[in-house]
């Protein structure tokens, strides 16, 4: 199996930075891509940014610009550097990973724990 753990979030400023991220363990054949979603109560967890192995980057629209996802493939983690943020980021952040478990055929959707981000003065 594969395990997913958040780490950095917590509370700043408006127009403060923070890194979070995201490190995957256990029995790991291959990682494919991976990402990091937010969710707010009562709203879908949507995505906020995406990377593949090859270093190809998507964003959504409000955080281009401001956030930047990274990956360290010898490491197995993914981070999520947020720059110049705004109390509309608060949420609970999520990672993700597509990984392939050694013994395993096929590619699995692993999911973090989330961790709490809060933008407020």
């Amino acid at each position: 199996q594969v395990q997913l753990v958040e780490s950095g979030g917590g509370l700043v400023q408006p127009g403060g930075s923070l890194r979070v991220s995201c490190s995957a363990s256990g029995s790991i054949f291959s990682i494919g891509s991976m990402g990091w979603y937010r969710q707010v109560p009562g709203k879908e967890r949507e995505l906020v940014a995406i990377i593949t192995p090859s270093d190809l980057r998507n964003y959504k629209d409000s955080v281009k610009g401001r956030f930047t996802i990274s990956r360290d493939n010898a490491k197995n983690t993914v981070y999520l550097q947020m720059n110049n943020l705004r109390p509309e980021d608060t949420a609970v952040y999520y990672c993700n990973a597509w990984a392939k478990a050694s013994g395993r055929d096929s590619y699995n959707l692993y999911w973090g724990q989330g961790i709490q981000v809060t933008v407020s003065s």
